[in-house]
């Protein structure tokens, strides 16, 4: 098939959509004009997520409404759900295409060789490309460029960990990387486009360093931070998500010295009882979060700290769900992700004994998102009356451009298009209505 126009669907993480602006290059190279997805396009390419619940749902939905712009489009669906059920998948009404992890960077190359059945003949289902997950061993580079103000670099994909509520493993495979070198490659010709900020991303960011068909540990996580901050022409970086057995003292010392590595961390927790991390299959217990914290904020105590909590885990009884309360309430941590805990097939966490209501998951995941926005309004009140540098990014609403400091607190001033893209000195003055911090700076928000 020679398509003329493509669009993608983007469900999930960071990295899905990374690899998606990488998917989206691949066919523009071979003259294949990008589109937005209402537009008809000839192909739509919905890279799914297996992580986040009714993934099947929202995968039809998302067929559905691509073949209302375009009756006569082919749609391939790609991403962690594809490798997970891609027969499941292929017997959607209108999936052309499905094309797991070891085959979704050949996506437009295997569908330039697609034969297309005739208009009229009867539709069966999809083409199915999707090898053993044990086949998806090679490192595959992606960025977001273009999309956003902030780019998000992969500079790791897979996880070799063994979380009883996760299908990663399962649907990206073994953990591995590119090399240092080569991650400060793309890093400088991303300065030279004049990115400004970059978000490291991937499935398990501090296991950095595994490469070749060999799978050897060559460098690690801190070797990367390290060399990325000497890299003179790029001004900020974020790191994703850190799990926090993997954050060690040099990384917190190195962005803590740096001036480009901006003073935010996002520490997935899951359980603040060691109980439950323990049947969770989690690689540390309370005490050494609480640690990590604690260290980060000694070395920057302005930091902002995310967290990610997963309510409702098979076994977590009311008394267990009240000291993960307590735990985040004494903790300096700056928002949470919350999210209710989901079956997942084949995983070990279904098995479990002591299944949690629905209902009851969703009052401790409303609990907990009433507590996020307690102590993310209280970190924000903290700021107010001091000076820090805002990147703003194109996401103007009436009126207003909305941007980031550098320890992730979310502003809005007075629209200007000269902001757009560009790192501003300001002073924060207080929290709106809304939700995000005001600022101001004469000249500028006047």
């Amino acid at each position: 098939m020679t398509p003329q126009t493509v669009a993608f669907y983007t469900l999930g993480c960071k990295l899905n959509f990374s690899e998606s602006s990488a998917l989206g290059r691949q066919f523009e190279e071979r003259g294949v004009r990008r589109v937005e997805f209402e537009q008809g396009a000839d192909v739509y390419v919905v890279n799914t997520c297996s992580v986040t619940d009714h993934a099947d749902r929202k995968c039809r939905r998302v067929v559905q409404q691509a073949l209302k712009h375009n009756p006569q489009a082919f749609v391939a669906i790609v991403g962690c759900y594809a490798q997970l059920k891609p027969e499941e998948i292929a017997n959607i009404p209108g999936v052309g295409a499905v094309l797991g992890a070891a085959e979704k960077f050949r996506l437009a190359e295997i569908l330039t060789e697609l034969e297309l059945p005739e208009p009229g003949a009867a539709a069966g289902p999809g083409r199915v490309f999707a090898s053993p997950i044990s086949e998806a061993h090679e490192f595959h580079p992606a960025q977001s460029l273009g999309e956003r103000t902030r780019t998000f670099l992969k500079v790791q994909d897979g996880c070799d960990y063994s979380c009883s509520f996760c299908t990663i493993p399962l649907a990206r495979g073994a953990s591995r990387s590119g090399s240092v070198a080569s991650v400060v490659e793309r890093v400088e010709k991303l300065a030279s486009q004049g990115v400004q900020e970059i978000v490291l991303t991937g499935v398990n960011l501090g296991d950095f360093g595994i490469q070749g068909p060999a799978r050897e540990r060559v460098e690690n996580f801190t070797q990367l931070v390290e060399a990325l901050d000497n890299v003179e022409n790029m001004r900020r970086y974020r790191i994703s998500s850190c799990e926090p057995n993997l954050l060690t003292d040099e990384i917190i010392q190195t962005v803590a010295a740096s001036r480009r590595f901006m003073p935010h961390f996002h520490l997935p927790l899951q359980s603040g009882s060691d109980k439950i991390l323990g049947l969770m299959r989690r690689r540390y217990r309370r005490a050494l979060y609480a640690d990590r914290v604690a260290r980060i904020k000694e070395l920057m105590p302005h930091a902002g700290i995310g967290v990610d909590i997963i309510v409702g885990f098979p076994g977590e009884t009311e008394a267990d769900f009240l000291e993960t309360y307590q735990f985040l309430n004494e903790l300096p941590i700056s928002y949470l992700h919350v999210f209710p805990y989901s079956e997942r097939a084949n995983t070990l966490a279904p098995t479990l004994p002591g299944r949690v209501p629905e209902r009851v998951r969703t009052e401790r995941t409303t609990q907990l998102r009433s507590l996020s926005e307690k102590k993310k309004r209280a970190f924000y009140e903290q700021h107010a009356g001091l000076e820090t540098e805002v990147l703003f990014e194109d996401d103007v609403t009436d009126g207003r451009v909305e941007g980031y400091t550098p320890n992730y607190i979310r502003v809005a001033a007075k629209y200007d298009p000269l902001l757009v893209g560009d790192i501003r000195p300001l002073r924060l003055t207080q929290v709106n209505a809304l939700g995000l911090m005001e600022a101001e700076e004469v000249g500028i928000f006047a």
